[in-house]
């Protein structure tokens, strides 16, 4: 058997249409069979398979493309692909490369493009190709919604949406506390890191995570996250629990929206807010490089009373309002650096020195209310490095950050406990069965 030379014009589809087509054989001497004779069956059957070649050679140059026409018949062979591409703008290209006709991929891409615009991330491509011709494609994404594209009963390609299809599962992780820190014994234990920031804060009001936690401590998180069909996790999880067992105390919370509120917050299996007057930690994830007290001055080089809490963290930091307050302060003020000064409706003050950047919106005589991002953590004025210095001042006196009582949390109304009993006994009732 020779070997096909791919380069020979003969070969090549496009010059199948030529004016003149190559003559087309005489049909081989037909043996003289012993019996009844097959001559007449014989000769239909080259006469018609000679008139088949003759159309075929003929035909105009470019039919090798796809007949919108064109639909799948019983008996032919499907292949299938799946794959991942980058977005809507890569569908025809990759068609393309699996050997779509150009009419079929490029009018799956505009069905594609149409369905799903300018979505970012990554798609599956589900394709079933009957030869060169795009018999069906799914596009979708992780959460399952997408477009369909398929043959209509004219043999046109026609697109259908698809809905995500996502569920909702509750999942809990218990851990220890190691002895390098929160983030890594959490992580360790199967949290995901983006909620490592929302368990520390679930507790900002109640234990200082650097200080009041130590190796051995029980924590537990649980959260909600959104599944596709192949049990797959979509999107970013939420926190919903949130437990710490210490050798001083043990708290539990579970967070609610109530109605009305524009954001959740956390309550104790009572329906008691942690929230209180102040945040004990008005930065995320910070560690505390300098408690409250005398100290030796890191650069002034002699003791000297330290009047707040120094919290080191990566400039840029977020900071924010550790209550509802006015601001009576803020801008460049010499050691200080950045400083913002805010007098809350108790009468307390608190103070934040060595800002990267104070927020635009904070100006003398505004409101900030409790969590509002006031600036950034920086390391202007006397300073060492990147960190916030933190001071509450109770009657003019300077007082340690971590020691005073904050106040008590609200409570949830009567009339809304019903909705979260129903809430906390879901989440109660799943711990039970997964822990």
């Amino acid at each position: 058997m020779q070997h096909r030379d791919d380069s020979d014009p003969s070969y090549d589809p496009r010059s199948w249409g030529s004016p003149r087509p190559a003559p087309v054989p005489p049909p081989p001497p037909i043996p003289v069979a012993r019996g009844r004779s097959r001559t007449p069956l014989i000769a239909s059957v080259v006469v018609t398979l000679g008139g088949a070649i003759l159309a075929y050679t003929a035909r105009p140059a470019g039919d090798d493309l796809a007949s919108p026409a064109a639909t799948a018949t019983p008996g032919a062979s499907y292949d299938q692909r799946v794959l991942n591409i980058a977005g809507p703008a890569a569908i025809a290209p990759t068609l393309r490369s699996l050997g779509v006709a150009e009419a079929d991929a490029t009018r799956a891409a505009e069905l594609g493009q149409a369905a799903l615009g300018d979505t970012p991330g990554l798609l599956r491509l589900d394709v079933t190709l009957a030869g060169r011709n795009l018999h069906a494609a799914t596009l979708t994404h992780a959460d399952g919604g997408g477009v369909a594209i398929e043959r209509a009963g004219d043999g046109t390609l026609a697109a259908k949406p698809l809905s995500a299809k996502l569920t909702r599962r509750l999942r809990f992780v218990r851990g220890e506390l190691d002895g390098e820190s929160f983030y890594s014994s959490a992580v360790a234990a199967g949290v995901s890191d983006v909620l490592v920031g929302p368990f520390a804060n679930a507790f900002r009001y109640d234990f200082d995570i650097q200080r009041e936690v130590a190796p051995g401590d029980i924590f537990e998180a649980g959260f909600e996250e959104r599944v596709n069909a192949d049990g797959e996790p979509v999107g970013a999880p939420r926190l919903v629990y949130a437990s710490l067992a210490t050798a001083a105390k043990t708290r539990a919370l579970y967070l609610y929206q109530l109605p009305g509120d524009a954001e959740a917050e956390w309550f104790d299996s009572s329906g008691r807010s942690s929230r209180r007057a102040l945040m004990r930690t008005p930065v995320d994830a910070a560690r505390i490089s300098s408690g409250f007290g005398m100290r030796g001055h890191p650069i002034l080089g002699f003791r000297k009373m330290h009047r707040g809490t120094d919290f080191a963290a990566p400039t840029g930091t977020p900071i924010f309002a550790a209550g509802d307050a006015t601001v009576s302060f803020a801008g460049m003020k010499g050691a200080n650096g950045n400083f913002v000064r805010l007098r809350h409706d108790n009468g307390w003050e608190t103070l934040y020195l060595h800002m990267n950047r104070i927020a635009p919106a904070i100006i003398p005589g505004s409101r900030v209310a409790q969590g509002m991002q006031i600036g950034e953590v920086g390391t202007t004025g006397r300073s060492t490095g990147p960190h916030l210095h933190y001071e509450v001042h109770i009657d003019g006196q300077a007082v340690d950050p971590m020691s005073i009582e904050t106040g008590g949390g609200r409570s949830i109304p009567t009339a809304a406990m019903v909705g979260f009993r129903k809430i906390r006994d879901a989440i109660d009732a799943k711990r039970a069965e997964t822990m």
